[in-house]
């Protein structure tokens, strides 16, 4: 019926068996074996090897031209990149640029991302680093009296360490993918991994401190070794190379006027003005026609090898002492993929597939690591660039593989007289996107302390425990606060806004009422092991009344009522019938027993045999309580036992418990844990809170369900 502006709604009152028989709830059925056919075998290929889907589709006058211009795009930047960050792996430069050819090609046929550049990343590149610094530092290749370094014996057990890593990464990688773990990056959360990268990126800019001052330092790993590694900076800058500092600093100044102008000619650029490779041509130049390394000093890059290694297996004794690494750059590198991944995807509007992508980019660290590469992932600013230039497709990705190949085979030597500060000023420089990171410290605090608390301890933790045990804190910390949370939730007694079926807590809603003689209780999180004791004693103490000390209370009396039954039995009992002295006595005592008998047949209408009012105990204020479940995601067996303990409870002082608004699988599961039983059936458990109300009011002590209608105003 309308009415002005608004509608009238009738319906019976609904409780779950009620509801049941209206819905016809479907069955739960198991999921049939799939059967072999063409057009599955068919999708499971294209499922597993994306480019024969895309490929076949691929539309050369669209996309072609934009491909073509971001994969160059990317190869100018992936060069410099490559020879740096191997720097940052503790590895000789050429192995950064075969890490930019294979992984990235082997993604290209993989890879369901069509924008993300995959190879050598500054986070992945000092994480392995510290492994290979840790593992094989220079004390263990020291020879001869002056105690040089044997940089090519050294140089030779940090190339198969860290092909052996990425090996081992690849197969953690792969392996989760095929079983469908890709959801374990959701254990990584955005403050977590923002935390992180942010110290990563002070890590990194420590460790180039070296390059960029001509420092020889000490190789230091585990805790507190970034600690004493600026400590030994300290002392050692009266040893600095002048040459290479001033080398360093035209470099990074050069490189950083380059973006100041890319910056403010991007709107006329068709693509950006590559700062870092004419940077690096400029640098080998002066550095081969001034002779910077015999006249001043500055380290060189040195010997280039042409063309491509062979394929070597990994090391299997080195597995045991590289599994705990193996699988922290695993999670974090796929970590760093798929988020800049689902941006891309969510920007140009795509579906990005977490297991696939975990298998590509294992697959890629893989293969590359059985070429001599070390583990990558992909890069930000790339990414950044191969979408800005116009990449529609990973043929881009493909492109730039096979410029950074022609490089490899034919143009790497001619970077020989490349200055080492040069290419650590690039790597500095290149930090200013994950250092401008520490912004969200005030922008997490004006808006969520607790992902402000996960970013700080994230990045405290891996700044003084190392990029390995930092993370594994910082995720064993992040799971404990989801915990601490869901045990404290926000506990509320509810009142009916007038005129609706909407109830609110009435701490935070000035016109909820409560309904008069029944309690609404709510949880904002779900019950379960960690926090149904706590639920159970917030019930209590938000009613108003003292559930347990009542209940001791009544058995109590009850307990005293039954001995002073006994006792006057059995004084009756042991009376002489001849004893004329004793008839007034026997009088009274029998007309005790006659009152406590009338009693006890009085209380035993009651539900539990005696009442409250009978024993001289206050009765609570309300007589139902409705307990709104709605927040309950899954049901454990403590949870079932602190409900049932619920219902017993309050029953014992003459309160009736309902529940309302379980979802469907929440009410499988009571069943399936034999909560339902002869006292407590569906009848008492109801589809809205309205209807657990209405019924309460209209049942104070728990009658059998009839028909009753709820109506309610609703707002046109």
């Amino acid at each position: 019926l309308q009415v002005g502006a608004y509608y009238h709604v009738e319906r019976p009152l609904m409780n779950q068996e009620q509801l049941e028989e209206l819905g016809y709830p479907v069955p739960s059925t198991y999921r049939c074996i799939p059967r072999c056919s063409r057009a599955r075998a068919q999708a499971l290929l294209f499922q597993h090897l994306p480019v024969l889907a895309w490929l076949p589709r691929y539309s050369l006058r669209d996309w072609l031209l934009g491909d073509l211009l971001a994969g160059l795009s990317v190869a100018i930047m992936q060069l410099p990149q490559g020879l740096a960050y191997a720097l940052l792996a503790g590895l000789p430069p050429v192995f950064g640029l075969y890490s930019s050819f294979y992984p990235v090609f082997i993604y290209f046929l993989f890879g369901t991302s069509r924008h993300i550049s995959v190879g050598t990343f500054a986070v992945m590149s000092v994480m392995v680093g510290s492994v290979t610094e840790s593992l094989a530092p220079d004390e263990n290749f020291l020879q001869g009296a002056n105690s040089t370094v044997d940089e090519a014996a050294r140089d030779g057990v940090r190339v198969q360490l860290a092909s052996t890593l990425s090996v081992l990464v690849g197969l953690f990688q792969v392996g989760l993918g095929l079983v469908r773990f890709g959801f374990v990056v959701t254990y990584l959360s955005e403050p977590l991994v923002r935390g992180y990268t942010t110290a990563a990126s002070v890590q990194v800019f420590i460790s180039q401190l070296k390059y960029v001052f001509g420092l020889q330092l000490s190789s230091r790993s585990g805790p507190l070794s970034l600690i004493y590694t600026v400590l030994e900076v300290c002392w050692k800058l009266p040893q600095s190379v002048v040459g290479t500092v001033v080398t360093a600093l035209v470099a990074g100044v050069a490189l950083v006027l380059v973006k100041l102008l890319n910056d403010k000619l991007r709107r006329y650029l068709p693509m950006p003005i590559p700062g870092e490779l004419l940077t690096l041509i400029g640098a080998t130049g002066i550095s081969y026609g001034v002779g910077l390394k015999p006249r001043f000093g500055v380290d060189v890059v040195g010997n280039i090898p042409a063309g491509l290694v062979p394929p070597a297996a990994p090391s299997p004794q080195l597995f045991t002492s590289l599994l705990g690494y193996a699988f922290t750059i695993a999670v974090v590198g796929f970590a760093i993929a798929i988020s800049l991944g689902k941006i891309f995807a969510l920007r140009h509007g795509y579906r990005v597939d977490s297991n696939q992508e975990l298998v590509a980019l294992g697959l890629s660290n893989l293969i590359g690591g059985v070429f001599q590469c070390f583990p990558v992932s992909c890069s930000m600013s790339r990414s950044l660039v191969q979408e800005s230039a116009g990449g529609n497709t990973q043929v881009a990705g493909a492109v730039s593989s096979l410029f950074i190949l022609i490089i490899i085979v034919k143009l790497g030597e001619l970077f020989r007289d490349l200055p080492k500060a040069v290419l650590a000023a690039a790597i500095i420089v290149n930090l200013k996107g994950m250092l401008m990171q520490f912004t969200d410290i005030r922008s997490l605090w004006k808006s969520n302390r607790m992902d402000l608390l996960i970013w700080l301890v994230t990045f405290v933790a891996t700044i003084l425990l190392n990029l390995d045990i930092g993370l594994a804190v910082a995720v064993v910390f992040s799971l404990l606060l989801v915990i601490v949370r869901t045990q404290l939730p926000r506990y509320s007694v509810l009142g009916q806004v007038p005129d609706t079926d909407i109830y609110q807590d009435v701490a935070e809603y000035s016109e909820a009422r409560e309904v008069p003689g029944v309690k609404v209780f709510r949880s904002s999180a779900t019950m379960y092991f960690a926090n149904a004791e706590l639920y159970s004693d917030a019930l209590k103490q938000r009613c108003g009344v003292d559930v347990d000390h009542l209940i001791s209370q009544k058995k109590k009396r009850l307990r005293k009522q039954e001995q002073k039954l006994k006792r006057l039995r059995k004084t009756a009992a042991g009376w002489d019938d001849g004893s004329e002295a004793l008839w007034g006595e026997q009088a009274s005592t029998g007309k005790e027993l006659e009152d406590i008998a009338a009693s006890g047949q009085e209380d035993a209408k009651a539900p539990d045999g005696s009442t409250l009012k009978a024993l001289g105990l206050p009765q609570p204020h309300f007589h139902s309580l409705v307990l709104d479940l709605g927040a309950l995601s899954f049901v454990d067996t403590v949870c079932i036992k602190s409900l049932k303990n619920i219902f017993r409870d309050f029953r014992e002082i003459e309160v009736e418990v309902y529940m309302a608004a379980c979802h469907t699988p929440v009410v499988a599961q009571l069943e399936a844990g034999n909560f339902f039983d002869a006292s407590i059936s569906k009848q008492h458990l109801f589809a809205s809170v309205h209807d657990a109300v209405l019924f309460a009011l209209q049942h104070p002590r728990s009658g059998p369900a009839s028909p009753v209608l709820v109506s309610w105003p609703l707002a046109h």
